[in-house]
């Protein structure tokens, strides 16, 4: 098989990722479980023969020199696609880190679904909706990595672009999901490709009239402090980090900061978040994939002083009691999606902080 194929097999057997490595046959994940593709081990020349069967040569040489690479690549009616078609969103696509490793190069594709799936397909609350409708201001979506963020992100962009008509920039490494501007004017741009560094994206894109920026990742002190100012201007900001709670994202924020801009910092987030979505992804009941889980805060008064006055330890109690505001913990977004037939009741209480609300024989009523 080449890449085209291998990626054609995943998708079909509704794979999230593909891996390929010598001394393993192409092995892909299904549901979260890794599963071999059927067929002989890999050896170092045909992975490395896979591998840069899709590579353009500057990506050849970057990788050469870097030992590691990510791109995006798309495959469809011809193929292998070198180089990338970003206007053809019918083609379906994947998320590629090549890597080196004690048995040679390697690669991970996350397959990229061709169709954006609306919020209330992924299901979503309402109170996500809510956000998206934001005019201004900092939201931010955090997990683990393969949590499902940037499919999160990407509804709500399309949710914007189905309600609004304004101007969304986009900055991603790499390009994920293609937006074709049903209402919005939408411009894409990867990093490496159309700009250098996220900083100096974000730093261009305030000259460029945006209405909704959504930066793939806050990565650094510089990125966050720009998207901060975006925010704070006027801007509706969509990001997303690497943090496990609500609770610890507002101190990641604060923390990349020198401690003696701390205070400074948390009143400047405290008056620009609008709410963080945190979500896991869990097993269906139904063995059809897996469905987020969200612990939603929304930035109430309340909220913006604990921010204020370094007590995100608090923050907790005010998610658990704050579902007139659209906010659910994750034990609460758990006991929804079981309410609701969509996850078992051995997967909530595997997923659940508190365990022993899943023990009980009956569970508390589902969050509107």
């Amino acid at each position: 098989m080449d890449i085209d194929e291998l990626l054609k097999y995943a998708a079909k057997y509704g794979a999230s990722d593909l891996h390929i490595t010598s001394g393993n046959p192409p092995i892909i994940r299904v549901n979260g479980r890794l599963k071999r593709i059927p067929g002989p081990a890999l050896t170092q020349e045909e992975v490395r023969t896979l591998i840069f069967s899709i590579l353009t040569e500057e990506q050849r040489s970057k990788l050469e020199q870097k030992r590691e690479l990510d791109l995006s690549y798309a495959w469809g009616k011809v193929a292998p696609y070198i180089k990338l078609d970003y206007q053809s969103a019918d083609r379906v696509r994947a998320r590629v880190n090549v890597f080196q490793e004690i048995n040679g190069i390697g690669a991970a594709f996350r397959i990229i679904p061709a169709r954006i799936r609306t919020l209330d397909e992924l299901p979503a609350p309402e109170s996500v909706k809510e956000l998206a409708r934001k005019r201004k201001g900092l939201v931010l979506v955090t997990g683990p990595t393969g949590c499902g963020k940037s499919t999160t992100l990407a509804s709500m962009i399309d949710f914007i672009d189905h309600e609004r008509t304004e101007r969304i920039i986009t900055i991603e490494d790499p390009i994920e999901y293609i937006f074709q501007g049903k209402n919005c004017l939408i411009s894409q741009r990867e990093i490496g490709i159309h700009s250098i560094s996220f900083a100096n994206a974000l730093r261009a894109c305030l000259r460029e009239d945006p209405d909704v920026i959504l930066v793939g990742e806050m990565r650094d002190l510089e990125t966050i402090s720009l998207a901060l100012t975006a925010a704070e201007t006027g801007h509706l900001v969509l990001s997303t980090l690497h943090t496990n709670n609500v609770a610890e994202t507002v101190d990641r924020v604060v923390d990349v900061f020198p401690s003696d801009q701390h205070n400074y910092v948390r009143q400047i987030f405290a008056n620009v978040i609008m709410g963080i979505i945190s979500q896991i992804l869990v097993p269906r009941k139904d063995g059809r994939g897996r469905v987020a889980a969200m612990e939603i805060l929304i930035a109430t008064p309340a909220i913006r002083n604990l921010i204020r006055e370094a007590k995100s330890y608090q923050i907790p109690s005010l998610v658990q009691t704050g579902l007139q505001y659209g906010m659910q913990t994750l034990d609460q977004s758990l006991t929804n999606l079981l309410r609701k037939g969509l996850i078992s009741l051995q997967v909530a209480q595997e997923y659940a902080v508190d365990k022993k609300l899943f023990k009980r024989e009956e569970s508390p009523e589902p969050i509107a």
